[in-house]
């Protein structure tokens, strides 16, 4: 059986599915591997790290030979249009988004897997995607956001006179949440944070960050783990709790986000005119509507003195490590995948992983 990638448009995803180290693990499990000539070059990967690989100029040409194309992003249906019947496409395919080019696919009876849709269990935690990018997702947010504020971020006592640390609210504690309340405080920032789970409080204190709680509020987490969506009244009471607390606030990362949704506007125009001057607003969430009023994509928007930061693919500012993770992820999915005594890749829709993550007609 062949696995099989080709590069990605860079300008939109630096990232790359298949790494020297992973395609030795891929090697190892009895798959040949295939790739589109100088696929990770731009990383300043050459083609001669990795061994036991073949490479082709044309991807038209590998795709018409491979069993699996393993990618970050949803390919095009021209992409695909060389795939064998029954082959697989595996990746971050975004199905709320492409629905139309998903249903190519499966009228090209070709088998889509979206890593999003991995169910949250122990199993599968090696293969979360969401996860392993999301981390990195926090941590840049954090390193972005204090170059952009043009302040010291740790309090420093000098002879000249004390610096005040800077005060950092995360909105949003889950994976991309936390590790921007870690990368804080690490820096030596005053850091709190607020979400509408209830579970979120005691792993935001363990970090050494402040809950904010909204008065009278309930869990509001779905068997997954993910947020729900919050009511009106939530909101309202969320609101005036946040306008206390921005305008006492340096930096503020904003995380939140309900998959296949769009994101919670939870900043707005009236605690954003209540900030100091010289504050920074960093949305995550931009690419799907965002967090935060103004919040524009690959744009620093500039209202009042304050800095409203949204970018598009926050792992282009880090494509190396994210590409690393991102492909160990792939590895692990495509090892659950393939039968070694069959030698062949086994659909089995008994295993929660499959039957999850695998788009069929309908969905």
């Amino acid at each position: 059986m062949i696995v099989g990638s080709i590069k990605e448009d860079a300008t939109l995803d630096k990232r790359i599915s298949i790494t020297p180290e992973t395609s030795k693990n891929l090697n190892d499990l009895g798959l040949k591997i295939y790739l589109e000539s100088k696929y990770a070059e731009h990383l300043g990967i050459s083609d001669e790290k990795y061994s036991n690989v073949k490479f082709f100029d044309d991807p038209k040409e590998l795709t018409k030979n491979i069993d699996l194309l393993a990618q970050v992003n949803c390919p095009s249906t021209e992409t695909i249009k060389n795939l064998k019947e029954n082959s697989i496409i595996l990746g971050i395919l975004n199905p709320n988004k492409n629905k139309k080019i998903l249903n190519n696919f499966l009228k090209q009876k070709i088998n889509p897997f979206s890593l999003e849709l991995l169910p949250r269990i122990t199993r599968a935690q090696s293969m979360d995607v969401l996860s392993s990018q999301a981390n990195l997702a926090g941590y840049r947010a954090v390193i972005e956001s204090i170059y952009e504020f043009e302040k010291a971020i740790p309090m420093m006592m000098t002879a000249a006179g004390t610096v005040p640390a800077a005060k950092v609210l995360v909105i949003g504690a889950g994976v991309a949440g936390l590790q921007a309340i870690a990368t804080a405080k690490r820096l030596g920032a005053i850091v709190s944070a607020t979400d509408v789970r209830a579970a979120s409080k005691e792993q935001v204190e363990s970090l050494g960050g402040k809950f904010l709680v909204v008065e009278g509020s309930e869990n509001l987490e779905t068997k997954d783990g993910y947020a729900k969506e919050t009511g009106e009244e939530f909101k309202k009471k969320q609101s005036e709790m946040l306008e206390k607390a921005v305008a006492n606030t340096d930096i503020i990362i904003c995380t939140a986000l309900i998959p296949g949704k769009s994101a919670p506007r939870i900043i707005n125009e009236k605690m954003i005119s209540g900030m100091k001057k010289g504050s920074v607003i960093f949305d995550l969430a931009s690419i799907q509507g965002g967090n935060s009023a103004y919040s524009e994509i690959d744009k620093i928007v500039i209202k009042n003195g304050i800095k409203i930061i949204g970018i598009g693919n926050v792992m282009n500012k880090l494509p190396v490590t994210a590409s690393s993770l991102y492909a160990k992820n792939i590895f692990s999915f495509i090892r659950n995948l393939f039968s070694k005594e069959k030698k062949q890749f086994v659909i089995n829709m008994e295993d929660e992983i499959i039957k999850n993550t695998l788009i069929k007609e309908g969905d």
